[in-house]
């Protein structure tokens, strides 16, 4: 009696498919996507980042966080003071402390008919922190905005609790490393023609209330004077029927007496 053998199972040998070159070229360029994803730099930026010039308005100085074993603890906001904004009002943040510096201008602003002769430069955020991987809002109101000007270039510098600090102050290019917040300023509307328009607006829209109260008050005397017509009419003829019955009846009345002396006595 032989021996019963157990069969040794064989090894499979499992071989890589090959790549066509399309495909190396995209799983190459997916890799790169994806490490400039996680490499990928945020930068201060101004919300909204366009507005009408020569006004007023609350813009947000967003300032993210781009470390990731450090918080900010300081932000920075420079503004141009050869466009000066004649204030600034920033909305308190929690957990951090506001300063806000000013400067002298060398030709004074004219505005609500008073001169100005000294303008904020500089606002500061301190004693709070932004941890890494978030953001915060900075909400300032800026007025009056200039108009002689397309932009206004924000400067800032973001330190962190390590000591390091960013300075984003390059010139805002598509390239730019460390670009300036820029704040876009569109050509201001007329206020005085804007306003002007709405007063027509608002007479245009009174005269047509007007004009609707007096045609339907129109159209409530005409019903009530063709009511009265009408029942005046309906009287009329009633009375007129009334006449006519009253003399029908009587001429029966004296057609009866007339007949009935006109009968023979032996009748």
């Amino acid at each position: 009696m032989s021996p019963v053998t157990s069969p040794v199972p064989r090894r499979s040998t499992v071989r890589p498919l090959p790549l066509r070159g399309a495909a190396v070229g995209t799983l190459l360029a997916a890799g790169l996507v994806l490490t400039g994803a996680g490499t990928a730099s945020a930068h201060v930026t101004v919300d909204p980042s366009e507005v009408p010039g020569g006004g007023y308005r609350t813009v947000n100085i967003k300032v993210p966080n781009e470390r990731d074993d450090a918080s900010t603890v300081e932000v920075e906001l420079y503004l141009d003071t050869d466009h000066p904004v004649a204030s600034v009002m920033p909305q308190p943040v929690p957990g951090w402390d506001i300063e806000i510096e000013t400067t002298e201008l060398d030709e004074p602003l004219e505005m609500h008919g008073r001169q100005i002769t000294e303008v904020p430069s500089r606002i500061v955020w301190s004693g709070g922190e932004i941890n890494p991987g978030m953001f915060q809002q900075f909400p300032v109101s800026m007025g009056r905005l200039p108009s002689d000007v397309d932009r206004l270039v924000l400067n800032a510098i973001q330190t962190y609790d390590s000591g390091e600090v960013v300075r984003w102050i390059d010139e805002p290019t598509d390239d730019a490393e460390h670009p300036a917040a820029t704040l876009t300023l569109t050509p201001a509307a007329d206020d005085h023609d804007h306003s002007h328009g709405d007063d027509a607006d608002a007479d245009e829209a009174a005269d047509t209330d007007t004009d609707t109260e007096q045609t339907a008050a129109g159209d409530d005397g005409d019903d009530a004077h063709g009511s009265a017509a009408e029942s005046g009419t309906s009287d009329t003829t009633a009375r007129v029927l009334g006449v006519v019955g009253i003399l029908v009846g009587a001429a029966g009345v004296a057609f009866g007496v007339l007949a009935g002396r006109r009968r023979p006595s032996g009748s």
